[in-house]
């Protein structure tokens, strides 16, 4: 992905993609608690939080730069998401996206939620 086709992923609603999260990771029969479990870890969000930016309708754009705070170890996700390695992507928020989409992966490929949470 190119940094021009960026702008579309950053526009859109994060309130759209969460339930696709959550369905896949209940697919694997893993929780809708272990993923708000995964994004609060990531974001520093509450569970009121989240559930307010999802229902505010936020874009990711807005959803992470409202994040209360980027947890520190998230320098520690490594690995593919999408063909790419996400500790190569320069743009920080699609950094962000990208380990948050790498976390849900991790999730449902059956990864401890302990190794999941960088713990």
């Amino acid at each position: 992905m190119n940094s021009k086709s960026y702008g579309r992923v950053f526009a859109m609603k994060f309130a759209g993609v969460y339930p696709l999260y959550v369905h896949k990771a209940e697919r694997k029969n893993r929780t809708k608690e272990e993923v708000d479990q995964i994004i609060c870890w990531l974001t520093g969000y509450s569970q009121t939080g989240l559930q307010e930016q999802i229902e505010e309708e936020h874009d990711f754009a807005t959803f992470f730069a409202q994040a209360p705070a980027i947890h520190p170890n998230s320098s520690l996700i490594k690995g593919v998401v999408c063909g790419v390695r996400v500790e190569e992507i320069e743009d920080p928020l699609m950094q962000q996206i990208r380990h948050l989409d790498k976390l849900i992966d991790e999730l449902a490929r059956g990864k401890a939620m302990e190794k999941i949470l960088r713990q």
